[in-house]
C-alpha cells in the first residue's frame, strides 16, 4: 500500500480499531512464546535444538515462532489446527455428510468449524503426550514420569487451543486471516535473530562476504519474483447484453473475470509443511534406529524431502483450488445475470471452459510454488547458511510475502468500500447507474 492509502486507512475509525486489535492479539501471542512448560531442563533442550537446526524439527520451530525451542506453552503452535483442517477438507470431497454440510452455507460451515476444533484438541493431546515421552528419552526432563506426561499434554493442548482462539478472534474482529497472520508473525519474529547469526558466521570466517552478498541477492530476487507472480491474472472477458433493470435500461457492457495464476495462495506450502511436520514431531524424539534412519532421508535439502514436498504442493494446489473455486457455480451465476463468455455457450460449456482454463493456470501456479519453496533453500544450503535457509528460504518468504499482499488487499478493499459507501450517502441522487464494475473474489474489475 502506498503512503496516502495508509494515511487514509488510519483515518477510518473501524479499520483503525481492527488494526489495533490485530496487533494486540499478536503481542499476546508473542508473549506466550516465552512462557515455559514446567519440568523441562532448558539447557539440555537448547543443546538438542543446536544439533537439529537443519532438520524438520527446525521447521516446526520456525512455524511456532521459536516456541518449540523454548518449549513454551505454545510449543505445538498452530500446526495441529492446520493438520485437522486438511483432514476436514479432504473429508468434504470423500464423505457425503461433510459434503452436504459444506453446501449448507454458513450453518454448515459452523458445524465443520466445530469438528475442526474438536479434532485439533484431540490431535494436540496426542502430539503433546508423545512429545513428552520423547523428551524423557532425550533426558531433558527434570522429573520424568506419568505426571509429567499428562501435565505436558494438557499444557501444550491448552496452548494450541488458545492460539486457535486468537486466530479466530483476529479473523472475526481484526484484519486478515487470523491463522495465516499468526504463522506470519512467528516467522517474522525469528528473522532478525537469524540475520544477525549469519553475520556472526561471517565474522568467524565460516561464511564468506561473497556468500553474504549472494544470500541477499537471492532473497531480493525471490521476493520480487513472488510479488510479480502473485499479481498475475488471466482475465476472461464476460459480456452482458442490454437489459432492463427496474425502470431503467442498462447498456451492453464487457467485464472481466480475473483468475489468479496462484489461486490457492500460500495454503499449499503451509499444508505440505504441516503434512511433513506431523510425523516428524514424534519421530524426532524417537530412539528407534529404523525411525531415525528414515528421518535422515527427510531432512530439508535432501532429494527425498524435496521430491515429497513438491508432490504435496502439487496435490494441495489442485485440491484447494477445487475447494475455493467452483466453475459450475460461476457459470450458473453468469447465466442468471445474463452474462456470457464470447464464443462459449452459457451453462455446462461455460463451466467446462472455466475448468480447463483453471486447470492450466493451477499447474503453472503449482510449479511456481515448487520452484520458490525449493530453489532458494538449496542455494542457501549450498552457500553454507543452513540457519538462514530456515527463515529466509522459499517457504518462509512465500508465506510472509503472500500474507502481506493478502492483508494489504483486504485493507485496500476495506478503504474502497468505506469511501464508496460515503460517496453513495452523499451523492445518492446523482450516481444512479454510475457503477461500472463488478466485485469478483474481493476485487473490483472496471468495465
Amino acid at each position: 500500500m502506498a503512503a496516502p492509502e495508509i494515511n487514509e486507512a488510519i483515518k477510518i475509525p473501524e479499520l483503525k480499531k481492527r488494526l489495533l486489535f490485530t496487533l494486540s492479539m499478536l503481542v499476546v501471542y508473542r508473549l506466550g512464546v516465552f512462557v515455559p512448560t514446567p519440568g523441562i531442563d532448558a539447557e539440555a533442550l537448547k543443546r538438542q535444538f543446536e544439533s537439529s537446526s537443519g532438520t524438520l524439527f527446525g521447521m516446526i520451530n520456525m512455524f511456532s515462532g521459536g516456541a518449540l525451542e523454548n518449549f513454551s506453552v505454545f510449543a505445538l503452535g498452530i500446526m495441529p489446527y492446520i493438520s485437522v483442517s486438511i483432514i476436514v477438507q479432504l473429508l468434504t470431497t470423500a464423505v457425503k455428510k461433510f459434503e452436504e454440510l459444506q453446501k449448507e452455507g454458513e450453518q454448515g460451515r459452523r458445524v465443520l468449524t466445530k469438528y475442526t476444533r474438536y479434532g485439533t484438541i484431540c490431535l494436540a493431546l496426542f502430539q503433546g503426550y508423545w512429545i513428552s515421552v520423547g523428551l524423557e528419552n532425550q533426558h531433558v526432563v527434570a522429573v520424568p514420569g506419568m505426571q509429567f506426561r499428562i501435565m505436558t499434554a494438557l499444557t501444550l493442548c491448552a496452548g494450541t487451543a488458545f492460539i486457535m482462539w486468537l486466530g479466530e478472534q483476529i479473523t472475526e474482529r481484526g484484519i486478515g486471516n487470523g491463522m495465516s497472520i499468526i504463522i506470519f508473525a512467528g516467522i517474522v519474529a525469528r528473522m532478525p535473530a537469524t540475520l544477525f547469526g549469519t553475520f556472526d558466521l561471517m565474522s568467524t570466517g565460516e561464511v564468506t562476504p561473497f556468500s553474504i552478498l549472494a544470500l541477499f541477492a537471492m532473497g531480493v530476487a525471490t521476493v520480487a519474483f513472488i510479488v510479480f507472480v502473485e499479481r498475475c491474472q488471466r482475465r476472461i472477458p464476460v459480456q452482458y447484453p442490454r437489459r432492463a433493470i427496474g425502470n431503467r435500461m442498462t447498456q451492453a457492457s464487457t467485464q472481466h473475470l480475473p483468475l489468479k495464476l496462484n489461486t490457492a495462495g500460500v495454503i499449499p506450502a503451509v499444508f505440505a509443511s504441516a503434512f511433513l511436520v506431523f510425523p516428524a514431531t514424534i519421530a524426532q524424539f524417537s530412539k528407534n534406529e529404523r525411525v531415525m534412519d528414515v528421518m535422515k532421508y527427510l531432512t530439508p535439502g535432501s532429494t527425498a524431502y524435496e521430491a515429497l514436498y513438491c508432490f504435496l504442493i502439487l496435490f494441495f494446489c489442485f485440491f484447494y483450488t477445487a475447494v475455493v473455486f467452483d466453475p459450475l457455480k460461476i457459470s450458473e451465476d453468469l447465466k442468471k445475470n445474463g452474462g456470457f463468455i464470447p464464443t462459449v455457450r452459457p451453462g455446462k460449456d461455460t463451466a467446462t471452459f472455466l475448468g480447463s482454463v483453471l486447470s492450466r493456470i493451477t499447474l503453472w501456479g503449482a510449479l511456481y510454488i515448487c520452484l520458490v519453496c525449493t530453489v532458494p533453500t538449496l542455494v542457501y544450503q549450498a552457500l553454507g547458511a543452513g540457519a538462514f535457509a530456515a527463515f529466509f528460504g522459499g517457504t518462509a518468504v512465500l508465506i510472509v510475502v503472500g500474507v502481506t499482499l493478502d492483508t494489504a488487499a483486504q485493507i485496500q478493499s476495506f478503504v474502497v468500500n468505506k469511501n464508496y459507501e460515503g460517496f453513495l450517502n452523499k451523492d445518492a441522487p446523482r450516481v444512479r447507474g454510475a457503477s461500472k464494475g463488478i466485485a469478483v473474489r474481493g476485487q473490483l474489475i472496471k468495465r
